[in-house]
């Protein structure tokens, strides 16, 4: 509502992901073909060419999205974010601005229009993850990270700024008009002088909030992941925090102390795209803790899983949502629309409050009497 306090606007717009509380991060693309993780480009400074037989090789048969939303579901997830377009700048959506898609060499199949259709008839709310990076692009320069950082003769090269912001407003405009209703959009990631205006960010919120009245969007347009912290202003073109693998101690606040919305994104091992020598997993009692302690603290957790080469989420994975979502059959209740409790944090554990009733989550085994700070008996 124009004229609105934008605090309580952000707040409204966000009210269902903060009773939702529980989603599915999916990194999944062409990085899962060599299998060492979503910054393999970076992190062995590949070239194009370089990575363009892994681009070859990109074919996921056994991709069922129809899968993939089923066990989110069993998970108790109630929204998923998929991975449109990771920072080596290869397409999962039919865009008509690129051949570098999925489309071009999986028969003509739209990966992102099928993962939306599948996870909206399972009734999870549906986001895409779009990266403001791209190693690909000829007019991203070799700032960051890009895998051709060290290249002297690439960073002589005249990149042309403004035909990469229109190459990446003309995407996103794609993905927020051809693919029904989008119910977050996720950009990723925004760093020194890249950030914010940089990006054109108003231009692309405006185009955004046209397109998908009632669009969350997460706050990256404007900082990394490592900066949401307590006393935070709003955000100037986002509606959540975003921390990356860690959750605040107390949450995330507005300067003047009213809770802010915010997300801890977690991975299962110590990937997020799939690492097929990375067996760091954590355990179900660690996801849930984590989840209970998100919660308990006003926040949502986002837990990524990364499928293989083939499309399939790794069996480890499943078994481990398996057991989550054997714990929320029974417990979810204290974890859908709850939020932080009006009682301090005990030793024990975490506790968690819907209304007027608080659910007590017993995590650490203690001698003696559990006792329940601030309430009689």
């Amino acid at each position: 509502m124009k004229g609105q306090d934008p605090y309580i606007e952000k707040m409204q717009r966000t009210q269902w992901f903060r009773d939702a509380r529980f989603g599915m991060f999916i990194h999944f693309g062409v990085y899962a073909v060599p299998a060492r993780g979503e910054w393999v480009k970076s992190n062995e400074k590949l070239t194009t060419e370089q990575y363009q037989k892994y681009v070859d090789m990109f074919n996921p048969s056994a991709y069922d999205a129809k899968e993939w939303a089923r066990i989110a579901k069993k998970a108790g997830m109630k929204y998923a974010v998929l991975t449109a377009k990771h920072h080596d700048g290869f397409c999962l959506f039919d865009s008509k601005l690129t051949d570098y898609k999925a489309s071009t060499r999986f028969n003509g199949r739209d990966i992102v229009r099928e993962f939306l259709d599948a996870f909206r008839a399972e009734g999870i709310k549906v986001g895409l993850y779009y990266s403001l990076i791209d190693w690909h692009h000829s007019d991203y320069p070799n700032v960051g990270n890009h895998p051709q950082r060290e290249d002297k003769e690439y960073g002589k090269r005249k990149f042309n700024w403004d035909n990469y912001l229109k190459y990446m407003h003309g995407q996103v405009e794609e993905l927020s008009k051809n693919y029904g209703k989008i119910d977050i959009m996720w950009f990723d990631y925004s760093f020194d002088e890249y950030s914010g205006e940089k990006w054109k960010a108003k231009e692309m919120v405006a185009m955004l909030h046209k397109n998908q009245p009632g669009i969350i969007l997460d706050n990256r347009l404007e900082v990394n992941h490592g900066v949401s912290l307590n006393g935070r202003e709003l955000s100037q073109y986002g509606d959540i925090e975003t921390p990356e693998q860690a959750i605040p101690g107390k949450g995330i606040v507005h300067v003047s102390g009213k809770p802010l919305t915010w997300e801890t994104c977690l991975t299962l091992n110590n990937n997020w795209g799939y690492a097929e020598n990375d067996t760091h997993w954590k355990s179900p009692s660690l996801v849930i803790q984590s989840l209970v302690n998100c919660v308990s603290k006003n926040g949502n957790l986002l837990l990524n899983v990364g499928p293989d080469a083939t499309g399939r989420i790794p069996a480890k994975s499943i078994e481990i949502l398996d057991e989550v979502g054997k714990w929320m059959s029974k417990n979810s209740e204290s974890i859908y629309g709850c939020g932080s409790a009006e009682i301090e944090k005990p030793e024990w554990g975490r506790i968690t409050q819907k209304g007027k009733i608080i659910y007590a989550h017993w995590m650490y085994p203690m001698i003696g009497h559990i006792n329940i700070p601030g309430l009689a008996g």
